[in-house]
């Protein structure tokens, strides 16, 4: 069976709750530390990035048989063009099960401008595209073409500011993200630490909580808050410098060698988690898989954990089906993140869902859907819905 055509367009996936929200979210009293905060316009609010605005892009694959697949990323204004004017002039008519052909082609054909960074991205929602494919072909959930179910359930944790609200949903494991880095100065570091004990006294000792500071750190402003911290027991420090900067993740894992250590959001491909496996920069794996090159990527790069001893979680990994599907099946991927959809206090996570069919995350552990591909439950009317 060959590609019949692979076409890319821009995409919105809002929610629509039912349940008016019992209380505002917390989230919104906070931003994230991120690294253009060193110029006080983005910290004020005068300015977003302008990535933040841009659509989500689509991705369909579909067979000689009429069959499709459906992927997708970030970034639709820069990605769309790589999958329609360069990637789909190379790839159709080649045969849809070959993904690892097809793939290695996506990464060599972009070795001109790098396979990294919004390249990866492109990638991802064509690698995707094709698993869904292949599994709707196959009439087999993508998970058990990739070797599993691994795992019974998938233990997940919620992140973001409302930690009395996902105890009420029955998380067991929690993750804030710090407001406030480097420019913030010894006032963001006292209030930090005063967040981070008021969310122990909500949740208590029995529950896990993580810390995640989306690359704005530099390494030591990371010591410096590691140390602070120690007594609340973080399960991990993640996302804590820009993602290029492996001498400083070098640097702070001699610093602090008994802090758990977690970061590879923003790492692209499975060659920079190759080069932080041999030095065991850090403890933990968090590759994306609409990110990291997808489905594809992704398995390499649990398969180099696994052979290092590494944990995997896969970032936001429970907030659509492609992540849901690759923890369920790799060995070495151990919790799932719920991130985006997360509800409001009061909003039953179900009203969350952005694409029909995705599982829902029920007292703490989500088991994907075994329908063949993803197991999503689309089709032509819900993508020209979704179309802008």
């Amino acid at each position: 069976m060959k590609i019949k055509s692979i076409r890319a367009f821009p995409i919105d996936l809002p929610a629509h709750p039912q349940t008016e929200p019992r209380s505002p979210s917390r989230s919104r009293e906070y931003d994230l530390c991120r690294p253009v905060n060193r110029y006080t316009k983005f910290r004020n609010g005068e300015q977003t990035p302008a990535y933040s605005n841009w659509t989500r892009p689509a991705c369909i694959v579909t067979a000689e048989d009429g069959t499709w697949g459906f992927g997708t990323s970030l970034y639709a204004p820069a990605v769309v063009p790589i999958i329609n004017d360069y990637f789909a002039t190379h790839l159709v008519g080649e045969n849809v099960m070959a993904t690892e052909k097809l793939w290695d082609m996506m990464v060599r054909l972009s070795s001109a401008f790098g396979a990294s960074g919004l390249t990866s991205y492109a990638i991802s929602a064509v690698d995707c595209a094709l698993w869904d494919l292949k599994g709707k072909l196959l009439g087999k959930p993508v998970y058990e073409l990739l070797g599993g179910p691994q795992k019974d359930k998938i233990f997940c944790y919620a992140s973001g500011f409302d930690q009395e609200w996902y105890m009420e949903l029955g998380f067991k494991a929690t993750k804030l993200f710090a407001p406030w880095g480097p420019e913030a100065g010894l006032d963001g570091l006292r209030m930090l630490e005063e967040l981070v004990a008021d969310t122990r006294d909500k949740i208590g000792y029995d529950v896990e909580l993580a810390l995640d500071a989306w690359t704005g750190y530099d390494p030591e402003h990371t010591v410096r808050v590691v140390e602070m911290l120690r007594p609340y027991k973080l399960k991990w420090m993640e996302d804590y410098l820009p993602a290029e900067d492996l001498v400083g993740y070098e640097a702070v894992r001699q610093r602090v060698p008994w802090q758990t250590l977690a970061t590879g959001e923003h790492w692209y491909l499975p060659t920079p988690f190759a080069a932080a496996a041999g030095k065991r920069l850090v403890d933990i794996f968090q590759p994306d898989v609409l990110w990291c090159g997808g489905i594809t990527a992704a398995v390499k790069i649990c398969h180099i954990a696994e052979a290092n001893n590494i944990s995997v979680i896969a970032h936001g990994g429970m907030n659509y089906p492609f992540g849901q599907h690759l923890s369920m099946a790799m060995p070495a991927v151990v919790w799932g993140e719920k991130s985006e959809g997360v509800s409001s206090p009061g909003v039953p996570l179900e009203e969350m869902i952005k694409i029909p069919g995705t599982a829902v995350i029920k007292d703490g552990y989500l088991t994907p859907s075994d329908a063949p591909g993803f197991g999503m439950e689309i089709d032509e009317a819900w993508i020209e819905r979704v179309t802008v």
